[in-house]
């Protein structure tokens, strides 16, 4: 039961990913990877790298079916943004 709750609360899986990393995972892949995408699988431990976020997750879909899955960007305080950026003026 325990299990179903974690794929199911976003927020749970977010916590757990940050925390492989940060604990686990963050010694193995910087610096040398920085910018790269991240998907690891917070049930297992694994994961899947690629400079390319949709290759990445669909590495990881493929490879772990119906698990909990948390992307990152490696060295980045998000994974993406969203908007534009404002012109630099001169």
């Amino acid at each position: 039961m325990q299990r179903e709750a974690m794929q199911t609360d976003p927020a749970e899986i977010a916590q757990r990913g940050r925390a492989l990393y940060e604990q686990q995972i963050r010694v193995q892949v910087e610096p040398d990877n920085r910018g790269k995408v991240l998907v690891i699988n917070v049930d297992t431990d694994s994961y899947e790298m690629d400079a390319d976020h949709l290759t990445a997750s669909n590495r990881a879909a493929a490879k772990y079916p119906g698990a909990p899955l948390y992307a990152m960007r490696i060295g980045a305080p998000a994974l993406g943004r969203l908007g534009s950026r404002s012109p630099v003026k001169a």
